[in-house]
């Protein structure tokens, strides 16, 4: 596919998306926040001396709110499925 705006030509690829429903992206990423806090507990003295304990609290929300996340990609695959078969 060619787009011309102005006096410049764009070829875009036809490339199928990677991930649809994001719910790999969302198991990554919630997975890396728990890895951060994990990786960070051990530090804890640390964190507290030098007042960072924020670091640790931030990687435990993330963590939460991708299980949050997770369920929401959940549930949206599975009524993208329903609605699909639906269709058929």
């Amino acid at each position: 596919m060619q787009h011309e705006i102005g006096n410049r030509t764009y070829i875009v690829a036809q490339v199928a998306p990677l991930d649809v429903d994001g719910v790999r992206t969302t198991e990554v990423g919630t997975a890396l926040w728990l890895l951060g806090f994990l990786g960070l507990l051990p530090f804890w003295g640390t964190l507290q001396e030098s007042g960072r304990t924020w670091w640790l609290w931030t990687c435990l929300a993330g963590f939460g709110l991708g299980l949050c996340g997770l369920e929401y990609c959940r549930r949206r695959r599975k009524e993208r499925a329903v609605q699909q078969a639906r269709h058929r």
